[in-house]
């Protein structure tokens, strides 16, 4: 009987030898696991950073143009029965300058009416003519719609349509 006593204790040597293999293996799965993981999320937050720092972001969002059409104007030209009739956007550096705008329309429709409405024909038939009128336009809207108040920003005048009959 001494026999069979000696493989059982033979047989708990060998289960413990796989044992120690077992630990190892799982402490290279664990390890392999965690390598893995920390390489995905470090992978993960490099591809999830913006390529511009945050002024740079900040500084594009400010620079995106923002346009104001106004209503079609039609007038008759001086010293003759030619009428013109011209669309125009302005562009301005943000919404608050809209809303200004918005907010005296008629005061703005007043003195760009009085300023084309003061051309001849022949004024305003090259593009350097042109490009004089949109200059005026601009002066004219940016003046300050109180006597106390702060000039408009305004950055271009642009033209949409223009026709002279």
């Amino acid at each position: 009987m001494a026999r069979p006593a000696a493989p059982a204790e033979h047989d708990e040597a060998a289960e413990v030898v796989p044992a120690g293999k077992s630990k190892k293996k799982l402490f290279i799965i664990i390890g392999a696991l965690v390598v893995l993981l920390g390489g995905g999320g470090a992978a993960a937050w490099f591809f999830s950073q913006p390529d511009d720092s945050p002024r740079e972001a900040e500084e594009k969002l400010q620079k995106a143009p923002v346009y104001l059409a106004l209503e079609t104007f039609t007038v008759n030209l001086q010293d003759s029965e030619q009428y013109m009739q011209v669309d125009i956007t302005l562009q301005v550096p943000d919404q608050a300058q809209v809303d200004a705008i918005k907010l005296h329309m008629p005061r703005v429709r007043s003195r760009l009416l009085t300023l084309l409405s003061s051309r001849h024909a022949d004024e305003l038939v090259s593009a350097a003519d042109k490009l004089k009128l949109a200059q005026e336009i601009q002066a004219q809207v940016v003046q300050p719609f109180d006597p106390k108040g702060k000039p408009q920003q305004v950055d271009d005048v642009l033209f949409t349509s223009f026709v002279i009959q």
